[in-house]
């Protein structure tokens, strides 16, 4: 009998992930206020269309983040909060997981701007799925 068993490619990965982060816009609202909060963010502008189908764009003056940072974002198990795996029993933040923004960019068309206070340029990244 052949070997059945393989590894899916990360694009199936992150839609199935995005089931179990993303079931719901409001899934998504909850993952991407959360981060807006972890990055210190003061103010935060929220704006929703259509109950999220169409658009849900979150707006803040948190750190923001450098380019390379901005890329990592969107990559699988990627986070600022685990280094080891003591921290898991550390984590005083919101969010930590480091799979909401690759799984909402897995079903959705994601643009990040972001800027870092004490750089002049900022990034700005455009995600389809």
């Amino acid at each position: 009998m052949p070997d059945i068993i393989q590894l899916l490619p990360d694009s199936i990965a992150n839609q199935i992930a995005a089931g179990e982060v993303v079931q719901r816009p409001a899934s998504a609202v909850k993952e991407l206020m959360e981060n807006a909060i972890d990055a210190g963010a003061q103010h935060i502008k929220l704006i929703i269309k259509e109950a999220g189908k169409t658009l849900i764009q979150v707006i803040d003056d948190g750190m923001g983040m450098s380019e390379t940072d901005a890329r990592m974002s969107l990559e699988r198990h990627a986070t600022s909060k685990i280094r080891t795996a003591e921290d898991l029993f550390k984590i005083r933040t919101m969010g930590f997981r480091g799979e909401a923004l690759a799984s909402i960019a897995a079903v959705a068309q994601v643009e990040i701007k972001t800027r870092q206070a004490h750089q002049e340029l900022g990034t700005l990244l455009v995600v389809e799925g």
